[in-house]
């Protein structure tokens, strides 16, 4: 028996990879891509992915009633950088505008209720906002949950009731507010399919790329 084979297994069983930078987006990305949950409809604390640990963090409590009507998460190994901000500024025609430095957001329809983040699934995503805060470009990815029986149906944010988009809009717009903040620095000027937040998605990767590997 090889001695060094119980070392070997206890190694898999004690570590896990870190959600941004262990876990992959997926051999099918962009067009299915694996995603890690951070916060569910109900959680009323917003939780986080803290970048060194790997461990999902409580960043704050919920101060004001703007809950996320959708599971809320990012995209494993993508970094909002260069590239995704020059797409940004050719697509507004706004200048100096930065990446925000953070994975891409994404938030995944479906009709299950999962009762707390930290997990993974697989989605396809269908759209997105463009999303600006201040100065820095802030994507918000719009996906489905692979096998999903209701939003299934959907493969295109265009597709989607209104009433949903409103929400979801209206959610993103508000969700830094207080009753002290007059000039909100959140703006989003665009409203994307599932073609275009797949090229976001890609542009992403070689953001990833350039900053963790070259």
């Amino acid at each position: 028996m090889n001695a060094d084979k119980p070392q070997q297994l206890s190694d898999k069983m004690f570590y896990r990879s870190h959600p941004w930078h262990g876990l992959s987006l997926g051999e099918s990305a962009p067009e299915i891509v694996n995603c890690y949950i951070e916060m569910v409809p109900t959680d009323t604390v917003k939780y986080e992915l803290d970048k060194e640990t790997g461990l999902l963090k409580v960043d704050r409590p919920q101060k004001y009633s703007s809950l996320c009507p959708t599971l809320y998460g990012l995209l494993p190994q993508t970094y909002a950088g260069q590239l995704v901000a020059n797409h940004c500024m050719e697509k507004t025609g706004l200048q100096n505008i930065l990446g925000d430095g953070d994975p891409l957001d994404i938030c995944v329809l479906t009709e299950k209720v999962i009762p707390r983040g930290d997990i993974m699934l697989r989605t396809y995503p269908i759209g997105g906002f463009r999303l600006l805060d201040g100065d820095q470009a802030d994507d918000k990815i719009i996906g489905v949950m692979v096998g999903d029986l209701v939003y299934g149906k959907y493969k295109d944010f265009h597709e989607c009731p209104e009433s949903l988009i409103e929400r979801l809009r209206h959610y993103f717009l508000t969700y830094k507010d207080s009753p002290e903040r007059k000039n909100s620095q959140v703006q989003i000027t665009h409203l994307y399919g599932a073609q275009e937040a797949r090229k976001i998605i890609g542009l992403s990767q070689q953001d990833y790329r350039s900053k963790f590997f070259l």
